[in-house]
């Protein structure tokens, strides 16, 4: 593990902005009304060649303003539990408030480093607010512009030598990329802290809880994934919100960069359109797919009711037929660990590669028991195959005539590389592209080969 360093604060004072400075991405979301930020976000950064993960947390404040103001302070507890170094971010805009000496407070009972930071100081003519700060009883003190990054790297250069040196960082490809996607308020969330085991992220039952995209590394079974639970997806047209529209992008971003997409359903509410809409985006993006039926525990159930549930999933989303479908609870805990068997099997057949052999001796036999229609009077010829890239598995087969095949041809060639090489839990891609006749084998019409065969038996 590399140190960890929580930046903590009360509302709107700047700690999302300072992630992203220091972090040099945007993956925090900003805006300028408080309680934007509510779990915590992790990230990394590199600063005199010493790697280091930081924390942004949600606004620390006292008393209930909001659904999630409690909530927001247990994942602050947390943040700062985990931490080998803390910044407390003050308002050097505002002022001195309550909430930060209840931090301070709270922050004096630590072990570990803490920076006190005053935020919002845009320059050198700027630095006569931050002595009104020393009567909080602070002896040191940075002053900083997260927005402009004045001071910024001070504070880097004085935070780096009281953190302990970093192992070398584990690839990113060593996980498994695993998304944990669907309509709001299906239990993503609840989900998620039930594999982890505890409460990572807040679980409410608002829709919406959840902004940010926020990752998790674990490890179970001795294979190591990473957890990315996301915003819920509504429809297009219910979405006005500014700050939903970039949680729904961030979401949907997360998809593009998973292995594989767990699509979460309400198995009380049913199979929605959204469900199938959301369905649809993982599809698109080529990554593996399963459906799990939360909620499984408080469905009234017959003898077939998961057959129907199935039935009715692959009726609406034809495109997904291949992937697995699994009823769960998240709240008890009911076959979630068999999450990860089907995880497995899906991954391992989304990265599997064939041989050329193999895959034209597939092709071959395809071929021969179903042969292609003809297009315009020429019989289809599939010259060679061979596959050019896992996740998912894709082919290209060079043909004398890609645009004559029919997609349900082509559907046909894909049904029979999943069942003579089991691939049936992954998507397939299967692209055409044109080869001529080899020489001495031209692709003549079927007609000009009749004629042909009569002029040589007349002869």
């Amino acid at each position: 593990m590399k140190p960890v360093v929580a930046i903590v604060g009360r509302p709107n004072a700047g700690k999302s902005t300072l992630f992203n400075r220091i972090t040099r991405t945007k993956d925090a979301l900003v805006d300028d009304f408080p309680g934007v930020t509510r779990d915590r976000h992790y990230g990394s950064c590199v600063w005199n060649d010493m790697a280091f993960s930081i924390i942004d947390t949600g606004g620390f404040c006292e008393g209930n303003d909001d659904d999630f103001s409690e909530l927001s302070r247990d994942q602050v507890h947390l943040a700062i539990r985990d931490a080998d170094a803390v910044i407390l971010l003050l308002d050097g805009k505002h002022g001195v408030s309550p909430f930060d000496s209840e931090l301070i407070k709270i922050l004096r009972a630590l072990t570990c480093p803490v920076f006190y930071v005053v935020n919002k100081i845009d320059g050198y003519e700027k630095e006569d607010h931050v002595p009104e700060f020393y009567r909080l009883g602070l002896e040191t003190l940075y002053p900083v512009s997260a927005e402009h990054g004045y001071g910024v790297p001070d504070l880097l250069d004085a935070l780096v030598p009281a953190l302990a040196a970093s192992p070398p960082e584990e690839e990113a490809n060593d996980f498994i990329k695993i998304a944990i996607i669907g309509r709001p308020n299906v239990g993503k969330s609840s989900l998620t802290n039930r594999i982890l085991g505890e409460d990572r992220v807040i679980v409410s039952d608002i829709p919406g809880t959840t902004r940010d995209s926020i990752d998790t590394f674990c490890e179970i079974g001795g294979r190591k994934y990473l957890l990315i639970d996301t915003a819920g997806i509504r429809r297009k047209k219910q979405v006005s919100d500014k700050i939903e529209k970039i949680c729904i992008i961030k979401a949907l971003k997360s998809i593009e960069r998973c292995d594989i997409a767990l699509i979460v359903m309400d198995a009380a509410d049913g199979v929605t359109d959204q469900d199938v809409k959301i369905a649809g985006y993982a599809y698109e993006r080529g990554c593996g797919c399963i459906f799990l039926l939360n909620k499984w525990d408080i469905v009234e159930k017959e003898d077939d009711t998961l057959k129907k549930f199935t039935e009715k999933i692959r009726s609406e989303a034809k495109f997904l037929s291949f992937a697995p479908v699994l009823p769960i609870s998240a709240l008890t805990g009911k076959r979630v660990p068999k999450i990860f068997d089907l995880i497995n099997t899906v991954y391992d057949q989304f990265t599997t590669r064939i041989g050329t052999g193999p895959l034209n001796k597939i092709f071959e036999h395809a071929t021969t028991k179903t042969e292609p229609s003809m297009h315009q009077g020429w019989r289809l010829k599939f010259f060679y195959a061979t596959q050019i890239s896992v996740k998912p598995p894709t082919f290209i087969n060079f043909v004398n005539f890609p645009e004559g095949i029919h997609f349900s041809y082509e559907r046909y060639l894909i049904n029979q590389i999943r069942q003579e090489a089991g691939l049936d839990k992954t998507p397939i891609r299967l692209f055409f592209r044109k080869r001529n006749a080899p020489e001495g084998r031209t692709a003549f019409k079927p007609r000009v080969l009749d004629k042909l065969r009569k002029k040589r038996s007349r002869a």
